[in-house]
C-alpha cells in the first residue's frame, strides 16, 4: 500500500490557501485577540469560494442568543448554479466557534467600543474558515500617528542599510 503525501497548497505555508483579506481591518483597528472560525455554507457557496470569489471587506461578527453571526460579506453565486441552486449573495452566515470562544466574545463585545471583524478567508484541509479579529476602532489622529511612525521607522531602516552597504 502506497502512502500519500499531504499536499501544501499556495498560501501561509501551513496547507491554507487564501480566498479573501481584509486589508483595511488592521489599518481601521487596533487588533486585541484573533480567532479562527468555521463557517455554515451552503454548496453552491463553496463552490463560489473555489472559484475564488469573496468580498470580505464590510463584513462583520455579531454574537446572538448564543450563536456567533456573520453579516455584510458578500459570496457572489456559483456562475452554473441557476435557479434552485443558486444562493442568497449578501446573506447571513453562521459562525461556528466554541462555546466559551462565543461567550467570552459576547461578554468583550458588550462592554462596548469592541467590535468583531474578519481579517481573511481561507482553505484549511478542505474546510472554508475565517479569522476574526476582536478589535477597538482606530481615530483619525491614531490612523495618522500609525502611519507616521511606520513612515520614521522605514527611513531608519533605509539608513541602517545605506550605512551598511558604504562599510
Amino acid at each position: 500500500m502506497a502512502k500519500h503525501k499531504r499536499i501544501k497548497r499556495k498560501g501561509s505555508g501551513d496547507g491554507t490557501t487564501l480566498i479573501a483579506s481584509n486589508k483595511r481591518a488592521r489599518r481601521d483597528y487596533d487588533i486585541l485577540d484573533t480567532y479562527e472560525a468555521g463557517l455554515m455554507l451552503t454548496g453552491s457557496e463553496v463552490k463560489s469560494l473555489r472559484e475564488g470569489n469573496a468580498q470580505i471587506g464590510e463584513g462583520y461578527g455579531r454574537i446572538e442568543h448564543g450563536e456567533a453571526w456573520l453579516d455584510g460579506t458578500h459570496i457572489p453565486p456559483y456562475t452554473n448554479a441557476i435557479g434552485f441552486g443558486a444562493h442568497d449573495p449578501d446573506r447571513r452566515r453562521k459562525l461556528l466557534l466554541h462555546r466559551a470562544e462565543i461567550e467570552k466574545l459576547d461578554v468583550r463585545t458588550a462592554q462596548g467600543g469592541l467590535t468583531i471583524v474578519p481579517l481573511r478567508l481561507y482553505w484549511k484541509e478542505g474546510r472554508a474558515k475565517i479569522e476574526l479579529a476582536l478589535a477597538r476602532g482606530r481615530s483619525k489622529g491614531d490612523k495618522r500617528q500609525r502611519m507616521a511612525e511606520r513612515d520614521a521607522d522605514m527611513e531608519i531602516d533605509e539608513a541602517t542599510r545605506r550605512f551598511s552597504r558604504q562599510m
